[in-house]
């Protein structure tokens, strides 16, 4: 029989692996920026989907500082032509989205957008 001596490095390893992964978690699902893009209905695809999302947006998005990022989302039907949406991206990719208004952008992405 092994002592409590003989367990603990063990013990001590497991511990350290859940803290880690439990952290880990924590991140990826708490990651969050912000991005801006314009609607451009002719960068959609009609998907064959099995819910509700039927269309997919591949837009040039841009953060707060004017970084691009090609960004793709779903939606469940087709947006407004030239509306403004934040979106908002977690690291597994858009979490949510909402229209906003041309004064609403930060001015380094209306400066981008407006190109």
């Amino acid at each position: 029989m092994e002592s409590l001596k003989d367990k603990l490095p063990m013990t001590i390893a497991v511990i350290v692996a859940i803290a880690i992964c439990s952290v880990a978690y924590y991140f990826i699902e708490n990651y969050e920026t912000i991005y801006y893009t314009q609607i451009d209905n002719s960068k959609i695809e009609k998907i064959n989907s099995t819910d509700d999302m039927k269309y997919e947006y591949t837009l040039k998005s841009y953060n707060a500082d004017g970084k691009e990022k090609e960004i793709k989302f779903k939606t469940s039907r087709e947006l407004r032509e030239k509306a403004y949406l934040k979106l908002e991206v977690r690291t597994f990719g858009v979490h949510s989205w909402e229209e906003v208004q041309e004064g609403e952008l930060p001015s380094r992405v209306y400066e981008k957008i407006k190109k």
